[in-house]
């Protein structure tokens, strides 16, 4: 087994709770010496353009690109991802070998001025995804939306400050930073799923690399991969890129594989929505069975981006 390794991240204080939250499965199977694991931080365009929406630089995909270059080129041995800023067609070079037990995957309300939700009738909430933008629309159409950028700390200091009303956070990554005391409310996936791959930590390697497949395929957490699988299949089957509002969330009850998803049309107007279950050998069937479906039930009210 390797001797050595280094894992790429981005610098921020989330990513490098991922990446430590990797490299303590990695030290506590016995596999490498914690003193063996080094830890190079990488700079990526997502982190550096602050000052324009995510879509308007190149979607989610700019967190993990510099990383991924850096895998290619072997610089580093291993990149550690949330899984929900990757794109769903992977580098042919490259692979997903660890999927990290999945966090909570819900979304989480964050305010000083209210203490729910239903409060706030037509304050500013900020969020930067078009998703969460729509899902808050169904519920209250007098709500404004304010696109907000940054890290965790800065997006509720923002809060704090005044600048927004409330805003709308991951709750996994919020439990990562033990910030979890900021949020007033939880939504529950029933009426509020999140982005595909939420609150799960991806940790990819090269293809040709035997010995980081190894050592990362013990690691790995069966039924979050299975989930994570089901849902990127449906999301590559869509073509969504990260202008798409789409929302889905697999999970396993007694050895039944569920996948639900959501999907709005490209004028924000309609909404689709869908149910399906499925073998968990088959993940990947009913991911793109449940996306066919959905598309078809969408027809022309949206359109495949990619």
């Amino acid at each position: 087994m390797n001797n050595k390794i280094t894992i790429g991240t981005r610098g921020s204080k989330l990513s490098l709770a991922y990446t430590n939250k990797v490299k303590s499965l990695i030290r506590e199977k016995g596999l490498i010496e914690d003193k063996n694991i080094n830890i190079k931080i990488i700079k990526t365009s997502g982190d550096l353009i602050q000052n324009k929406k995510i879509s308007e630089i190149g979607g989610k995909s700019l967190f993990c690109k510099e990383i991924e270059d850096e895998l290619v080129s072997g610089k580093i041995d291993v990149a550690v991802h949330s899984l929900k800023d990757m794109e769903s067609l992977e580098r042919k070079e490259l692979e997903v070998l660890a999927y990290i037990e999945r966090n909570d995957p819900r979304d989480s309300l964050i305010s000083v001025k209210y203490k729910s939700l239903a409060e706030i009738n037509s304050g500013i909430i900020g969020s930067g995804s078009k998703r969460r933008e729509l899902q808050l629309k169904l519920i209250n159409k007098n709500i404004k939306i304010k696109s907000i950028r940054g890290n965790i700390d800065t997006r509720i200091q923002k809060v704090i400050d005044g600048q927004y009303d409330a805003i709308i956070l991951a709750l996994a990554g919020l439990k990562m930073l033990s910030l979890e005391k900021h949020v007033i409310e939880i939504f529950p996936t029933e009426n509020f799923l999140p982005s595909v791959g939420q609150g799960i930590i991806a940790a990819q390697c090269r293809k040709e690399d035997i010995k980081t497949k190894e050592l990362l395929s013990k690691i790995n957490h069966k039924e979050t991969k299975i989930c994570a699988i089901t849902e990127r299949a449906f999301l590559k089957t869509i073509g969504g890129d990260c202008e798409t509002a789409v929302g889905g969330n697999a999970t396993i009850e007694n050895d039944l594989l569920k996948l639900r998803v959501q999907l709005f049309s490209d004028d924000g107007k309609k909404v689709f929505d869908l149910e399906k279950k499925g073998s968990t050998n088959e993940p990947e069937n009913l991911g793109k069975l449940v996306g066919e479906e959905i598309l078809k039930s969408a027809g022309k009210n949206f359109k495949k981006k990619i």
